[in-house]
């Protein structure tokens, strides 16, 4: 349990915790929420899609909301708008989540700190991609420039 976001935090956060609820994540490859799930469900992470608009997304059974998971999930990322973070906070404690991550552009101190309270790790007005690559190497997905030209891909 943490309440800041050091390098540390966040990689501890990134190596404990295998099982992402994406919430908001979009079936549409344009969408930021599409390409980092695409990366992290690449990086070897448990993807659960959340919108109750689709079925499945990025071969994963969608589900409309977090109470509808069946299985464990560690880390909840938000890709919702502010005014729909405790809502989802709630969820996310009730859930059993260890972390509530908040995409980058987003952030509800009250929910925060309430998720604080009751235990989780709270991460947010970050990208969960771009930490992960900032952290494990994988700034280089998709045509990032890493200042190495190379024809050969980087294996997992």
């Amino acid at each position: 349990m943490s309440d800041d976001t050091t390098t540390a935090t966040l990689h501890r956060i990134l190596r404990q915790y295998k099982t992402i609820a994406m919430v908001g994540l979009s079936n549409s490859p344009h969408r930021p929420s599409y390409f980092a799930a695409k990366y992290m469900q690449h990086y070897g992470y448990t993807i659960v899609p959340v919108n109750p608009r689709y079925d499945e997304v990025l071969g994963e059974k969608c589900y409309p909301s977090i109470p509808d998971i069946p299985v464990q999930i560690d880390i909840v990322d938000c890709f919702r708008k502010p005014d729909e973070i405790p809502a989802l906070t709630e969820q996310a404690i009730e859930a059993g989540a260890h972390c509530l991550w908040l995409q980058l552009g987003i952030t509800h101190p009250q929910a925060e700190q309430k998720a604080r309270e009751a235990g989780l790790d709270v991460v947010s007005d970050r990208c969960v991609k771009i930490e992960h690559g900032r952290l494990f190497g994988g700034l280089n997905y998709a045509g990032v420039n890493t200042g190495v030209i190379s024809s050969r891909r980087v294996s997992k």
